[in-house]
């Protein structure tokens, strides 16, 4: 009877414990942010489908630089998915999910923190204007338990992250479309004489047939290895990181087999644990560079431009270098700076 009695005694207990502690449960939270962003929508949209991008201005992720990202297939659009995690905090982490995606109208995503129960909701709407997008930020924020920690979803931190997200975003935005403009502004298959300062590269080495598509498809591998290290593992953010440049023998291309090095530029070097990659620096020099776009099969034409000018000044010529302005998506269209030291 006595163990009976204990029993009972706990399962009280146990109920009134569980009745207290929802009641000690806060309230949830919602609210709505207008703000407008001085783009067009298609700059926009593609700004918050795409997690990477999301991940780059969003003041939430970029305020701390001791987080670290992990994307998830397929990178955009519903079902995209993001972790993220602070090296220096073991207790701060969390996902990021994209439940709904309507292009160029709506996004809906779930953020998951450290240790709470139910997802804050995100929902983005986007209206056109003229040249300028509006966009309404509409947030709910669950209630939590007396057990649950905080965190950083509050309001009061979601609005500040809203405001200076926006800025963010315009900043950013505005520097693709400076890009942009300057790209617009290259002279193609025209020779120039160039002054390259010194850059640290951060890449691999490689050697493959040299086949039009066994080649290039070689190039998408390693460019893909070598920007999820930087990006995934060194937790490099966009702005921490530059152009990916392929160095090779500036013959290279007659060759049935080819070797070279494709590295991303870093500011400073950096302890690396995979032994895949390595870090090669390119020393400052004079350079004979040609812009061009095109298949990348057809380079070739310039690639000969600048030997025969080298051999016309009766200059001797370093190795190579292929800086890929716009990543490697596809053969048929590539924009590279090709560019060769020369010197006396």
């Amino acid at each position: 009877m006595r163990w009976i009695k204990i029993i009972m005694v706990a399962v009280v207990m146990g109920l009134i414990f569980y009745v207290i502690s929802k009641n000690l449960k806060s309230e949830g939270e919602t609210f709505s942010v207008r703000t407008n962003v001085n783009q067009p929508l298609d700059r926009v949209y593609s700004q918050f489908s795409n997690l990477q991008n999301f991940a780059e201005w969003n003041t939430f992720f970029t305020q701390n630089p001791d987080f670290q990202f992990r994307f998830f297939s397929p990178y955009e659009g519903q079902g995209s998915a993001m972790t993220y995690k602070n090296l220096a905090d073991d207790d701060e982490f969390g996902e990021v999910f994209i439940r709904f995606a309507m292009p160029k109208k709506a996004v809906r995503y779930h953020i998951y923190s450290a240790d709470s129960e139910k997802p804050v909701v995100l929902d983005v709407k986007f209206t056109p204007q003229m040249n300028t997008t509006d966009i309404l930020w509409s947030i709910n924020i669950p209630g939590k338990g007396w057990w649950e920690r905080s965190g950083n979803l509050t309001a009061e931190n979601m609005r500040f992250n809203i405001d200076s997200s926006t800025k963010n975003l315009a900043s950013t935005l505005g520097n693709k479309v400076q890009k942009e403009q300057e790209r617009e502004n290259i002279k193609f298959d025209s020779l120039i004489i160039e002054q390259s300062p010194g850059r640290l590269l951060l890449g691999v080495n490689v050697s493959t047939r040299n086949t039009k598509d066994l080649l290039f498809k070689n190039i998408i591998l390693n460019h893909n290895k070598t920007l999820n290290y930087i990006t995934s593992d060194l937790a490099k953010k966009n702005d921490e990181y530059g152009e990916p440049v392929l160095i090779t023998d500036a013959d290279s291309y007659t060759d049935k087999e080819v070797s070279y090095y494709y590295g991303i530029p870093l500011s400073k070097r950096i302890g690396i644990s995979d032994n895949n990659f390595t870090f090669r620096t390119l020393h400052a020099s004079r350079n004979y560079v040609v812009y061009y776009r095109g298949a990348y099969s057809g380079r070739v034409k310039a690639i000969q431009q600048i030997l025969s000018q080298a051999k016309r000044d009766t200059l001797r010529t370093g190795e190579l270098q292929q800086t890929f302005i716009e990543e490697p998506t596809a053969e048929s269209n590539v924009l590279l700076k090709l560019a060769v030291p020369v010197f006396r």
